[in-house]
């Protein structure tokens, strides 16, 4: 409703209808380079993102070729579209089927990566709002809160499955939480450098994009928004629903373009990814079944 009221007002301002106003700015977006970059994009996330998942097999459970995670994590962006959560369990279930690997293992590789997931974003976003909390709406004021809170979770987190304290307490024995057992802090730190590019690379991107947009940025100012764009909308707290008008507010002066902006570059990854899940289906398909 705010962003309906933001682009009414916009169009208003012009003396043109809603409808008017946001084809007019579509019409001037540069699609085709657009669409290049994105493409790029999407593809290079993709082989950070097997990257990321075969490393954290191969320190906890065996090794297995990265060329032989290719088509199973491309196959889950397809399930993706309706719950990410769903596509880490495919994956447990594909490498069970096809390796032997037992699923709780598999499934206690993927909560590791997920939760290592928030804490680098958390890392980064941390990194974000030290560029630019001065032009950030107040609801990012939790962030050093929320970063510091993490900070101290984290390292009890570590110490806990090393056995620094409660010696005696069995969680930490669970088959579930083995990749936690066996985490040490160097994985945790080798997680955040091998996830890292991906992200600077959106911010690259997102730079170069917002200005075939028509919008001017920096790649310092995005360095700063983007990571708390990115951990917001990924983390439940007040900072979800600002993250979603974020672009707006960021760039008042651009609100029809960042409306656009903000829709098309979410969407388009998405489901660009889930057209990489269509290519390496059959493959996945083939090993899984014969």
């Amino acid at each position: 409703m705010y962003l309906y009221y933001r682009l009414n007002g916009a169009a208003t301002r012009e003396g043109l209808t809603l409808t008017v106003y946001m084809t007019d700015v579509f019409a001037t977006v540069q699609w085709l380079p657009w669409l290049g970059l994105m493409i790029a994009y999407s593809t290079f996330y993709f082989v950070i993102d097997t990257l990321v998942v075969t490393r954290a097999l191969n320190w906890f459970i065996k090794d297995i070729r990265y060329q032989d995670i290719l088509p199973i994590r491309a196959s889950t962006y397809i399930i993706s579209v309706f719950n990410e959560q769903i596509g880490k369990g495919a994956m447990a279930y594909y490498l069970n089927r096809r390796d032997q690997v037992p699923g709780w293992e598999v499934s206690s590789v993927m909560l590791f990566i997920m939760f290592c997931e928030v804490f680098y974003l958390l890392i980064w976003a941390t990194i974000g709002y030290a560029i630019s909390d001065d032009t950030l709406p107040d609801a990012f004021s939790l962030l050093p809160y929320i970063a510091v809170g993490g900070a101290v979770v984290l390292t009890l987190w570590i110490l806990y499955f090393r056995g620094a304290f409660l010696a005696t307490n069995t969680f930490r024995d669970k088959k579930i939480v083995h990749a936690f057992k066996m985490a040490t802090a160097k994985h945790y730190g080798l997680f955040f450098l091998l996830r890292s590019p991906a992200l600077l690379a959106a911010v690259l991107v997102y730079t170069f994009a917002l200005r075939l947009f028509g919008v001017d940025a920096s790649f310092v100012s995005l360095l700063g928004y983007l990571p708390v764009i990115f951990f917001s909308a990924a983390v439940p707290t007040p900072m979800r629903a600002a993250a979603i008008t974020f672009w707006v507010i960021l760039f008042p002066e651009n609100e029809g373009q960042m409306a656009a902006f903000g829709f098309v570059q979410h969407n388009f990854f998405i489901f660009f990814n889930a057209l990489i899940g269509v290519l390496f289906w059959r493959r996945a398909q083939r090993d899984l079944f014969g």
